[in-house]
């Protein structure tokens, strides 16, 4: 299976090659003429297609299909108008490992580290409160992705989110000594657990929809409720709880952001940061990733602004 990755496609050059199935949809246009609106993707970056044809059903997401197409641009960004299209069958012999987004760890490496993590919590009540919470999260961690879109949005996005917080976390910590180092890990490793009931993924990592629990009450509360839960069933009670609790509600920083509350201590500041941090430096790396060096990207939403690939000249 040979073909150009999404990360090499530029404009006017030809393209044919099977791609995952991010999301596609049935759409109308402004002269009421019916066309496919799909978003391709494999494990180097996503692509916005065009099927101009009415008569073409959305495939569901999640699916490999052959595509074949000219690379245009429109509006800055790259866009692949599709000429046609089919499913795979058995005899295409597609690599799923070459078409979905994975962390660059396995999720066993990246489980065991945060299981040695925990070990070393000097409080018992706090690796049991974290141990329980991983219990609630169920099965699921291993593959589950961190977002829909922007950072970590990949098979075991959310291990791989959680374990370069952690690696950041102990340079902080180091820095800062009158921090707290264990309640900042397990802020680390508790703090998105409930995005695992807030959106709707494969074992592929490939997120389809929100939840109704993620739409009417969010990963936030959802993780304050089953903190709660957690330490009731271990019988650990206290300002430990509530701290981790705030911890939770505030990670996002500020209400326009989704928190109810503002960081209001150290380590809840330090995890709203390490959490901004984490999320940036992935997602500029899968920028830098697609945009030759010497060039700017197309406007990235998310950041509201271009990037820049410097050539780094004289740099090692």
């Amino acid at each position: 299976m040979e073909q150009l990755t999404v990360s090499q496609l530029t404009k006017d050059l030809r393209f044919e090659g099977f791609l995952l199935v991010r999301s596609a949809d049935q759409r109308t246009g402004s002269n009421g003429s019916k066309y496919l609106d799909m978003n391709l993707t494999d494990r180097t970056g996503e692509i916005n297609c065009k099927v101009w044809d009415g008569t073409v059903q959305p495939p569901a997401a999640g699916t490999v299909i052959k595509v074949r197409g000219l690379v245009q641009e429109y509006n800055g960004r790259l866009q692949l108008r599709v000429e046609r299209l089919r499913y795979t069958n058995e005899a295409d012999g597609v690599d799923l490992s070459l078409l979905v987004p994975c962390a660059p760890e396995s999720p066993e490496v990246m489980m065991a580290e945060v299981d040695e993590t925990i070990d070393r919590f000097a409080s018992e009540d706090l690796k049991k409160l974290v141990r329980e919470m991983l219990r609630l999260a169920g099965d699921k961690l291993p593959w589950f992705p961190a977002a829909q879109r922007l950072h970590h949005a990949e098979r075991s996005g959310l291990l791989h989110h959680m374990t370069g917080m952690l690696r950041t976390a102990e340079h902080i910590i180091a820095a800062y000594p009158f921090l707290k180092g264990d309640l900042l890990r397990a802020g680390v490793i508790l703090h998105d657990l409930s995005k695992i009931t807030e959106m709707k993924s494969d074992e592929l990592g490939n997120v389809t929809d929100y939840t109704r629990d993620g739409l009417l009450i969010g990963h936030l509360v959802r993780g304050v409720a089953r903190l709660a839960e957690a330490a009731k069933n271990v019988g650990v009670e206290g300002e430990m709880v509530v701290l981790l609790e705030h911890m939770i509600i505030s990670h996002h920083g500020e209400a326009q952001f989704g928190s109810p509350r503002m960081p209001m201590f150290p380590e809840a500041e330090v995890l709203h940061w390490l959490d901004i941090l984490d999320a940036r430096m992935n997602e500029m790396q899968g920028i830098m990733d697609r945009v030759p060096e010497g060039a700017f990207s197309e406007k990235i939403w998310s950041l509201d602004r271009r990037m820049y690939h410097p050539t780094y000249e004289g740099l090692e």
